[in-house]
């Protein structure tokens, strides 16, 4: 069996596990980027639509989590592992539940991302 160790030099080797890291961290992130649906619902006031838009798109087979802005009127949709989101069924099924869509988008952020996000930008009160 062949040894690293012995075989190299300690800054031969330290070059070599930087090498590595450097290579796998790519594939980390790039692994831990979610795919999510953003949209921006006019129309939606009380906890109960939000419950009810919850309710609808978490029953698409690509849904993994829901999240209900009502304050900033946002709509995020995080797509499962190895699927993708159909945002014609997302803005479908908003639509369907008595609602606008403003604008949908695909992010690069899981639905928890973006509520901490939603969390830190509070609005400025004059």
């Amino acid at each position: 069996m062949f040894n690293i160790s012995k075989t190299l030099s300690s800054p031969l080797k330290i070059l070599c596990a930087a090498v590595v890291l450097s290579s796998t961290s790519g594939l980390m992130t790039a692994a831990a980027a979610a795919e999510s649906a953003k949209a921006t619902v006019n129309g939606m006031v009380c906890a109960f639509c939000a419950q009810g838009i919850e309710k609808r798109l978490s029953s698409l087979p690509a849904t993994k989590a829901v999240f209900v802005d009502l304050r900033k009127k946002i709509v995020a949709v995080e797509a499962r592992e190895g699927q993708s989101l159909d945002l014609a069924a997302i803005r479908h099924e908003i639509t369907e539940a008595g609602y606008d869509v403003v604008k949908l988008e695909t992010v690069a952020m899981s639905v928890e991302d973006l509520k901490a996000q939603t969390a830190t930008k509070k609005p400025v009160r004059k």
